[in-house]
């Protein structure tokens, strides 16, 4: 089954260009609570005259409100969602897990998309996003075919890919880069792209680590309809309507004519916008400096492409709706008019009784004649079988008025509005479990850092990674609740080995795992271990942390993108932790940094470590301005971008005024020595030394 195409849609004239370019539905952006806020999006009218013009033309039209969101934004979010669902939406893509669960209850017909800013990327995270009523789950740009094929044969619900289009370097939901240095949260849809400016690893900043080609699987779209791929997203919201001319009537052509790109086609492509040509590499399971490219700035647009494709979704007619007319006519009874389409939609007028002809009679052939002249409208006449008694009479005017009444019904009918319930608002969670003084919790990325002085200060929970975990054989004493952090990414492939990773955890004393991603779920439900929610989770509302209590849950690790108000004043439907020491993590992302630098490979041996000895040792990226961003390595070979700057608050008060049960010291690249010093500072409220950040305690982001 041939996938469904679906183009961006960033103004009404990209609309424009999409639709009649051949997308088989669009995505836009209504209100203020979507991914790509900078863009013109639509106003209120021009949403409504696009729902008809896509409908009437048998396209879908997604609704994106694929952002965070806080509490008191959550009314306006639902707000804008009834009025989309009557006006005959859809689907509405979501990111945040309150305003599905508050969607799920007010609107239980309204079909929900998981966006690929929920950071998707396994078969359990996809399953449990079919269970709890996501129709379709648009995955991870990183998955590759391999990752692809495996969540679309196990997932119930349609899913749906990347196939062309701008890639972000860190894992999308996961990156805080821009919220942290520039106040612009790209989960807010504010993201001002940091990835392409100019970095350096271990070095002054003189190249582009963090730019990513565009990506380009025109060549790979029959093996993505073979293992059940049921959509096919173009990228591009921000773009100019030429662009989403030429991208999506290559992709039509290919998908309809079921081939490949010709060199003309990929020609076209790559002059409408690349960033030093494309790359295919994570749908082939690759990774490395190969992928990376920039695009100048100030590159002239290509004008013959761009006008031709401009003169192309100008015209009235480069898309119209088959319609087969059957007209009959007879002597003395109404004229009947029916129009019918491909889509099961049928309608029949009537008109006015035939006059007997006073000279020359109409003929069937006069009546088809008339019938096809659709021009001006979203249809054309397929064929047109008249019949009509001999001697009679009707005027032009009278055919050409049917003709009209017909479409109009037949528009009618095809932009119906499905009949969807609409039910009253859940009330907000009530219940606290908000704490009087948190708890000083510690996460480590090594055992080293764990010192007798510090475990004897009883920090309430130590956080370990798992795969560090997998090399202990046996933990150290200490009287509080030892959890293991799964990782943030990883795949199908790697699930067997977690699950062991699991067991080995248990048999050593853990009782708890830190879950970041919603496929963690699967891995850890069974096991026994209390779950507790970390930052990959983005729980910015009480709704969200009240969807994760449903789920197990005995904890929540909130967003830092969140300001100490607005931590304060959430409802806590269950124990809520914040970080208030540390480096906060800016990315996640599958290529390792160190291994594009300097071709280091992974160890062969069998070890458990997540990359090879080079990765371990210290490197940072250094921006334009001199600062240094420590790079972690991170399970699968990947890398984990820290703040150049840690968080300190021991110095204030009002962080443990916030109805926090647990705050975490966040230690990543400090020392034992270091990791015992900054608790007892937190504990005893000490003032800071060196270079520090308030983070986004108090300026919150946009």
């Amino acid at each position: 089954m041939k996938p469904e195409l679906l183009a961006p849609a960033g103004s009404p004239e990209s609309l424009r260009a999409a639709v009649l370019c051949g997308a088989d539905a669009v995505y836009l952006g209504w209100g203020d609570f979507n991914a790509r806020r900078n863009a013109k999006n639509f106003t209120d009218k021009e949403f409504a005259d696009a729902l008809l013009f896509c409908h009437q033309r048998g396209v879908r039209v997604f609704l994106t409100l694929n952002t965070l969101l806080t509490d008191r934004e959550l009314p306006y979010a639902l707000e804008t969602a009834r009025q989309a669902c009557r006006l005959g939406i859809d689907a509405v893509l979501i990111q945040d897990w309150g305003l599905f669960t508050l969607l799920r209850q007010a609107l239980p017909d309204l079909p929900l998309h998981a966006s690929t800013q929920m950071s998707i990327f396994t078969s359990g995270g996809a399953c449990e996003a079919a269970e709890m009523g996501c129709e379709r789950v648009v995955i991870a740009r990183e998955c590759s075919a391999e990752d692809t094929a495996s969540i679309c044969r196990n997932c119930p619900a349609e899913i749906e890919i990347f196939c062309h289009g701008a890639l972000c370097m860190c894992y999308s939901g996961q990156c805080a880069m821009s919220a942290l240095i520039g106040g612009r949260s790209g989960n807010r849809g504010k993201c001002a792209q940091p990835c392409r400016l100019p970095y350096g690893v271990d070095e002054k900043a003189n190249g582009y680590p963090l730019s990513l080609k565009d990506s380009c699987l025109a060549d790979n779209l029959q093996e993505a309809a073979e293992m059940g791929v049921a959509c096919l997203k173009l990228e591009g919201r921000m773009k100019r309507p030429e662009y989403v001319a030429v991208i999506t009537g290559i992709y039509s052509r290919l998908l309809e004519e079921d081939r490949r790109p010709t060199a003309a086609e990929k020609e076209a492509l790559e002059q409408a916008f690349s960033r030093s040509g494309f790359t295919d590499w994570y749908w082939q399971g690759r990774k490395g400096p190969g992928m990376f490219g920039t695009r100048p700035e100030n590159t002239p647009d290509p004008k013959e492409l761009f006008a031709a494709a401009r003169a192309a979704y100008e015209k009235e007619s480069a898309r119209t709706v088959p319609v087969r007319f059957t007209c009959l006519a007879a002597a003395g009874e109404e004229i009947t008019l029916t129009a019918a389409d491909h889509d099961g939609h049928s309608v029949t007028v009537s008109g006015p009784v035939p006059e007997a002809a006073r000279s020359r009679a109409v003929t069937a052939e006069d009546i088809a004649a008339r019938l096809a002249k659709t021009g001006g409208t979203a249809y054309h006449c397929e064929s047109a079988d008249v019949t009509i008694d001999e001697g009679l009479s009707l005027s032009a005017a009278t055919i050409n008025a049917l003709r009209r009444d017909a479409l109009a019904a037949l528009t009618e009918a095809r932009t119906a509005v499905p009949v969807r319930r609409e039910l009253p608002a859940p009330n907000p969670p009530e219940n606290t479990c908000a704490a009087d003084k948190p708890q000083l919790t510690v996460s480590v990325t090594s055992m080293e850092q764990l010192s007798p002085e510090l475990l004897a200060m009883s920090p309430a929970v130590v956080y370990v990674p798992l795969e560090v975990l997998s090399d202990v054989t046996a933990l150290p004493a200490y009287d509080g609740v030892w959890c293991a952090v799964l990782p943030r990414i990883w795949k199908d492939a790697d699930e067997p080995l977690l699950r062991r990773w699991l067991e080995h955890a248990r048999s050593l004393g853990v009782t708890a795992a830190a879950l970041g991603n919603l496929g963690h779920l699967s891995l850890v439900r069974d096991t026994g271990l209390a779950m507790y929610g970390d930052l990959g989770l983005n729980v910015f509302n009480a709704r969200s942390a009240d969807f994760l209590r449903t789920k197990g849950l005995v904890s929540a690790c909130l967003s830092f993108e969140l300001r100490g108000a607005q931590i304060r004043d959430m409802v806590k439907p269950l124990p809520a932790e914040a970080v208030v020491y540390g480096r906060l993590p800016l990315m996640i992302m599958e290529n390792c940094l160190v291994k594009n630098k300097t071709g280091c490979k992974l160890d062969r041996n069998g070890s458990t470590v997540p990359a090879c000895g080079p990765c371990r040792s210290a490197h940072t990226l250094h921006d334009r301005t001199g600062a240094k961003f420590p790079l972690l390595p991170a399970f699968g070979h990947r890398t984990e971008i820290q703040n150049c700057k840690p968080l300190y608050l021991a110095d204030r008060t009002d962080w443990k005024q916030l109805g926090l049960a647990y705050a975490r010291l966040r230690f990543t690249t400090e020392t034992a020595e270091e990791c015992a010093a900054i608790f007892r500072a937190y504990r005893d409220g000490a003032p800071a030394a060196g270079d520090y950040t308030r983070g986004l305690f108090d300026r919150g982001v946009e």
